[in-house]
């Protein structure tokens, strides 16, 4: 962060210039993405009010190019609450801390930056690590004490509450039927509790599909302390690779 020129700084700037040379408003929302916007009317809004078509066309154009996904609630039920994400984990850090910030290390000032990443990195990475755990537990099916899951995905309504973290199932992008329902806590010194694990309980009831005694799964960066879910650490995950 002290120097400019270092891959970590100039690397995702190369990679955009040369992907949207001309695109200034693919660049506009793909930046209000990685700044942490995910539903479409949100990112037309933060990216200066933007028509719909156009919002449209650079969504599409950034899908088109595997940069940004694009993920619905997964159930039984089909839904049309999309989510968009930067795809690329590297890709996704550069826009949150660095992108935005570049004036300051042009300055000299990356240590302003760094303050910035320290401060805001366990809830960025808390997000950050879904779509890593889902795609580990896709790799690993079927994980022991639990059913093998076709797909593997997360629920949220319109309002976003509950938000779920994991929803298997047998189908994709509609279940026919539900595998099972997990939740993750990434921290580094609190463990996932029963509190946890009863919230999710709770929280399915909305989800269209889930019955009760689905399975469940606990996935915890630290410690599991919970009972009635099958529990995954950090080493789990790694074998799946």
């Amino acid at each position: 962060l002290n120097e400019p020129t270092s891959p970590l700084i100039v690397s995702a700037e190369r990679v955009l210039a040369a992907e949207f040379p001309t695109e200034v408003q693919a660049r506009g929302v793909l930046t209000q993405i990685g700044a942490g916007e995910a539903t479409f009317t949100n990112i037309a809004r933060a990216a200066g009010g933007m028509q719909q078509m156009s919002a449209k066309r650079s969504l599409d154009l950034l899908g088109q190019r595997q940069i940004v996904a694009k993920d619905l609630p997964y159930s039984t039920a089909k839904s049309k609450e999309a989510r968009y994400s930067v795809a690329d984990p590297y890709l996704r850090f550069w826009l949150r801390f660095i992108g935005a910030y570049m004036p300051e290390i042009e300055r000299g000032r990356g240590d302003r930056v760094y303050e910035r990443i320290v401060r805001d990195w366990t809830t960025w990475r808390g997000k950050a690590i879904e779509p890593v755990v889902r795609e580990a537990l896709c790799r690993l099916s079927p994980v022991t004490g639990l059913p093998a899951a076709d797909h593997i995905g997360g629920f949220w309504p319109r309002n976003n509450k509950p938000e779920i973290d994991i929803i298997a199932g047998d189908a994709s992008p509609v279940a026919r039927t539900l595998a099972y329902a997990g939740t993750i806590k990434w921290l580094d010194n609190k463990a996932l509790t029963q509190a946890d694990v009863n919230k999710l309980i709770g929280d399915l009831l909305v989800v269209p599909g889930a019955t009760a005694g689905l399975p469940l799964v606990a996935v915890s960066r630290s410690d599991v302390t919970a009972t009635g879910a099958v529990k995954l650490g950090p080493e789990d995950l790694i074998a799946a690779w």
